[in-house]
C-alpha cells in the first residue's frame, strides 16, 4: 500500500512499514512542512493513505470536504510502536482506507469512519 507519513510520526516507522512491503514517504524528511491541507492533497494525488498523530486532518476531510485517499490517526502509541500499529491497521483496514475511510487507532482499540456513501 502507498503511505505518506506526516512529519509528526516517528521516522523509524518508515522501516517497519517498508519491511512489510509498503511504499512509504515520510514528510519529516522534506526540507519544509507544506502545511496540512497541502500534505493531504499530495497524499491524495499520489493515492497514498495519510498517517498522522494530528486530528486536524479529520476536520479537513469531514468538515471542509477535502479529498483524500484514506487517513490513519494514531493515538497514544509510543514512537517505537507507531510503525507496528500502522502495519496492523493497514493489514486489517486497507481496503476501506483505499476507499476513503478514516481510521483512528490506539493500542487496544480501532475506530473506523467509513467513506461517504459506504454501507
Amino acid at each position: 500500500m502507498k503511505v505518506l507519513l506526516d512529519a509528526c510520526v516517528w521516522g523509524g516507522a518508515v522501516a517497519d512499514l517498508t519491511s512489510s512491503g509498503h511504499d512509504v514517504l515520510w514528510a519529516g524528511a522534506w526540507a519544509e512542512d507544506p502545511g496540512d491541507a497541502v500534505l493531504l492533497s499530495r497524499a491524495h494525488q499520489d493515492g497514498r493513505v495519510l498517517v498522522t498523530l494530528d486530528k486536524d486532518f479529520g476536520e479537513l476531510a469531514i468538515v471542509h470536504g477535502l479529498a483524500h485517499s484514506g487517513i490513519v490517526r494514531l493515538v497514544g502509541a509510543r514512537a517505537r510502536e507507531q510503525g507496528r500499529l500502522c502495519c496492523e491497521v493497514l493489514a486489517h483496514h486497507g481496503a476501506v482506507l483505499s476507499a476513503g475511510a478514516i481510521v483512528t487507532a490506539e493500542p487496544g482499540r480501532t475506530r473506523v469512519r467509513p467513506p461517504p456513501g459506504a454501507k
